[in-house]
């Protein structure tokens, strides 16, 4: 795979000219979005796990290795969906409704959403899985530009079934405006797909000129494990070495693949994680199942990536079709304990993690190998944080065979979609004054059309707060409150603070970062009502 550099912008410009010759029709666009995945966890990003048909995408189009989301579920689904940023979308925080513009917990309507946007262009809107920005039904996806859902409008559930894991919780599935019990034999990662293919099947029957636009938020591979055991037997057995020779296999196999520069080292292990050889042999067995299962579940999403392109291809609709692949967030080190949980779901953690009924996390041990090589995990904005893989793929859209090292974020899907869907971004919309993007287009990110010292990317959540700008990043994790400067371009990882060697770019960087929270009203989290 060829990284990008000046010397080949005049080949995607080439590219361009090529693209207008052979389409003439506006591409049809396949958003897929995965749940607490890890940066390491696809093959093409260094993992042992089998995803031939992502890796195919990586291969035959842009893989992008400084791409970011915004740390946790709903905040990255707002900026997402909205091409701003969470508290600008009224998602600062999570789906807690407060007195607070920026943290009322559902998406605002000074927002428009990409089916908003590509439906007004015409566009058929389609999505299935996790909702998870707006949970009484006015703020639902039909609301909000979509003309089809189904899928779970809350943040997860049971992959086999709909059960509620903390008390007096009610969980929704739902198809369109109209919630629904999930069949027998039911499996999330493949109703949700199921789904999808029914929907562009009725697009095409009814609407054969227009595109369509599809958004997939598998809800996997977010706790509880669940996977099915055809699935979980591949991978039985390949996790006794232990947490620390996995992460390094899958650490020596990105230096292979080219992702980071020559001077990257693996980050230290989180403090509070034991050593593998001190466990004992039902421990390890224990661990060992339970990466299984959670590496079924990325293999599932594969596999159902690969569903999705063999009915396009068959419909004659591959070639006229990008697809964009990441993460919502890094690995999550979160367990399932017994505060909070109901009495069922208490009981469940004694069976073992492949048994249906389980319900389970691999915790932080897991996910500092899905997290290989950063530090830290979903919610903070370190690397391991906020740092995702990315693909985009389109065989008549997308430049192929490249790697991209310059550093993108979520709010930048907005502006490359509009522009791929000769879509307009209004300024008002239903009676609303909308805000502006925040992002760049892929499209002139790739040709490096955007200078990286020119731009900067802020992050916040729940006092965690960074910026990235160029090759630094500037870090504080909640409630120490103290700033990290790093190096990216020689330090990936964030394993050496040089705040003292650059007091310059540590003022700069501050003050851009103070300015951005004051515009975007964000309110510091000791002072946030935690209700």
């Amino acid at each position: 795979m060829k990284k990008i550099s000046i010397s080949l912008i005049y080949v995607l410009a080439l590219f361009d000219i090529v693209v207008a010759q052979q389409v003439a029709e506006r591409p049809n666009i396949v958003l897929i979005l995965a749940d607490d995945m890890g940066y390491s966890d696809l093959g093409c990003f260094g993992s042992e796990i089998q995803t031939p048909y992502l890796d195919s995408m990586a291969q035959g189009g842009v893989k992008m290795t400084n791409f970011y989301n915004a740390s946790r579920c709903c905040p990255s689904r707002a900026s997402l969906l909205t091409g701003v940023y969470p508290h600008q979308a009224g998602i600062g925080d999570m789906m807690n409704t407060r007195p607070y513009p920026a943290y009322q917990g559902y998406l605002n309507r000074e927002t428009v959403t990409l089916a908003e946007v590509l439906g007004s262009a015409g566009y058929g809107t389609y999505m299935t899985g996790k909702w998870h920005v707006g949970q009484t039904e006015e703020h639902w996806p039909l609301q909000r530009g979509f003309d089809r859902f189904y899928g779970l409008i809350d943040g997860a559930n049971s992959y086999f079934e709909n059960r509620p894991y903390r008390p007096n919780q009610k969980l929704t599935i739902a198809l369109d405006n109209k919630e629904i019990t999930p069949p027998q034999n039911y499996y999330s990662t493949d109703a949700y797909t199921d789904y999808a293919i029914s929907f562009i099947e009725g697009h095409l029957q009814e609407r054969k000129t227009d595109p369509f636009f599809l958004y997939i938020a598998y809800q996997a591979p977010h706790w509880p494990l669940h996977a099915k055991p055809e699935d979980i037997a591949r991978y039985q057995g390949k996790y006794m070495d232990g947490w620390e020779a996995v992460r390094q296999r899958r650490f020596e196999k990105q230096q292979t693949l080219g992702l980071f520069p020559s001077s990257t080292e693996l980050s230290s292990l989180d403090t509070t994680i034991g050593n593998w050889k001190d466990l004992s042999c039902e421990e390890k067995v224990h661990w060992d199942e339970r990466m299984s299962v959670y590496a079924a579940m990325v293999d599932a999403i594969d596999q159902n990536v690969g569903r999705l392109v063999e009915h396009l291809r068959k419909n004659g609709q591959l070639e006229n079709t990008i697809f964009l692949f990441l993460s919502d967030n890094g690995a999550s080190n979160e367990t399932i304990t017994n505060q909070g949980f109901t009495e069922e779901i208490r009981a469940a953690n004694f069976f073992p993690a492949s048994h249906p009924r389980s319900f389970t996390a691999y915790g932080k041990e897991g996910a500092v190998v899905s997290n290989t090589p950063f530090r830290k995990f979903k919610h903070w904005e370190f690397e391991g944080g906020n740092a995702t893989s990315f693909i985009a793929y389109g065989p008549n859209y997308i430049p192929q065979g490249f790697q991209i090292d310059q550093p993108a974020h979520l709010i930048d899907i907005m502006p490359s979609l509009v522009g791929w869907a000769d879509a307009t971004y209004p300024k008002e919309f239903t009676g609303h004054i909308i805000q502006p993007m925040e992002g760049k287009a892929l499209q002139a990110i790739w040709k490096q059309e955007i200078i990286d010292e020119d731009r900067a990317i802020c992050f916040e959540h729940e006092g965690n707060k960074a910026v990235r700008k160029g090759k630094w990043k500037l870090v504080a994790e909640y409630p120490e409150d103290i700033w990290y400067l790093y190096d990216l371009a020689q330090d990936r990882t964030e394993n050496t603070d040089v705040k003292d060697m650059y007091p310059q770019v540590l003022k700069e960087l501050t003050a851009i970062y103070e300015a951005w929270a004051d515009r975007v009203g964000v309110i510091p989290y000791q002072k946030l009502d935690k209700k």
